[in-house]
């Protein structure tokens, strides 16, 4: 089945089907063009890779398209560079072709040449010439044949969303993401999509990031979790003027369409964890704080904590009314500071938490006012912003003496 993508048909989304094969390569292209295709696969390339051929960049030749790919075997991006766009002629086709090159000279090298234009020739044994201006470099080019096929989707099932909004789910879910590989399914983000609601989930065991959005599609999915490194690098791709991002998902596999640039990705294995359970639905104490206060109070409070290297920060309700939000070190002292509150309701509380992951969600939030439910010293701490119900956070306090 073929997938459509605007101006360019993917036959089982392998452009090399359309490309003529043979030894010998040789078109003009445009420095900007090639650089801006060089720097979007670059993402994917292996920094140790387990052969040689994925430390290169394959091109892929043809009279309508020049097609770059990378690929480190988790994530593959290509990006096709039209021949003409509009009256403009971008890249003249001397003979279509394929080869890969070495990526980590080639992308430093295009970057400085010194014309606007770069002939790229290839000869018997994959001999590759570059010209630019008065330089001439000669590079030692890699089959083509030898590069991993890229895997098929075929599916025509695909979700839109606009892309500063998959840009901000992604930044405000990754912050919880584990670091750890010894359980992989945790480094990842997952989505689940059920009744036109997309939610994103990450949580590393000692805090959860929880973000929904309505979407306007029919599909469902769920259990679909895509390593944080990989959504933060997709998130790079995706440029900051309004564009629509396609995402179709298959079976170990998600491909995201963004403008002329595909970008695939290893689904991670295993059933990612309940996390339902964990979050408490009542409070015996709720505060409502101004964001940015508190932000302040916490990152000051952060300075001292840090170097005692357990980040800890404490907060407490006071009887007047306000709370209190203090931190110390052995070495250095003590920091204390009063705030006051929008709202409190309940039960007196001190609780103890790590505030470099207070932090972190602190400066995610997007509302000028902030909910904290507390259900014990020793309960999970919820953190929700007032402004809209679709973000949710959850840090585990810690057990201190004193």
């Amino acid at each position: 089945m073929n997938y459509l993508f605007n101006d360019f048909v993917v036959s089982g989304l392998n452009p090399s089907n359309l490309v003529e094969t043979g030894e010998q390569m040789k078109l003009t292209i445009s420095k900007n063009e090639l650089n801006d295709a060089i720097q979007q696969v670059a993402k994917a390339v292996s920094a140790r890779p387990a052969i040689p051929i994925l430390g290169g960049i394959k091109f892929d030749v043809n009279h309508q398209f020049v097609t770059l790919t990378a690929s480190d075997t988790d994530i593959s991006i290509q990006s096709f560079i039209s021949v003409e766009q509009g009256d403009k002629i971008i890249a003249q086709i001397d003979k279509p072709g394929s080869v890969v090159l070495p990526a980590k000279f080639f992308v430093e090298i295009v970057k400085k040449l010194p014309s606007d234009q770069v002939m790229i020739e290839v000869r018997s044994g994959f001999q590759t010439i570059i010209r630019s201006g008065s330089s001439e470099i000669q590079m030692v080019g890699l089959d083509p044949e030898e590069f991993p096929v890229l895997p098929s989707i075929e599916q025509n099932d695909i979700l839109q969303i606009p892309g500063d909004l998959i840009k901000s789910m992604i930044r405000q879910t990754i912050l919880a993401a584990s670091t750890s590989e010894q359980t992989p399914i945790l480094t990842g983000v997952l989505w689940n999509l059920h009744d036109s609601m997309l939610k994103f989930i990450a949580t590393d065991r000692h805090r959860l990031a929880s973000r929904t959005t309505k979407v306007d599609s029919e599909l469902n999915f769920s259990n679909i979790v895509i390593s944080a490194k990989t959504l933060n690098e997709l998130s790079r791709l995706i440029p900051d003027q309004n564009t629509l991002v396609d995402v179709v998902v298959a079976d170990n596999q998600v491909l995201f369409k963004v403008d002329n640039i595909l970008f695939y990705t290893r689904i991670l294995d295993g059933t990612y964890p309940d996390t339902s359970k964990i979050i408490p639905q009542v409070f015996e104490t709720e505060l409502v704080l101004d964001t940015k206060n508190v932000m302040d109070a916490i990152d000051r409070a952060y300075l001292m904590s840090r170097e005692e290297k357990t980040n800890i920060v404490r907060l407490a309700t006071l009887d007047d009314g306000t709370i209190e939000i203090s931190s110390s070190s052995t070495e250095l002292g003590r920091v204390t500071e009063q705030l006051e509150v929008k709202q409190l309701t309940g039960e007196p509380l001190r609780i103890a938490f790590n505030s470099k992951y207070m932090l972190d969600v602190l400066k995610v939030i997007d509302s000028e006012q902030l909910f904290i439910g507390f259900s014990g010293a020793m309960r999970p701490i919820i953190v929700k912003p007032m402004d809209h119900p679709y973000s949710m956070y959850v840090i585990l306090p810690y057990r201190t003496t004193g």
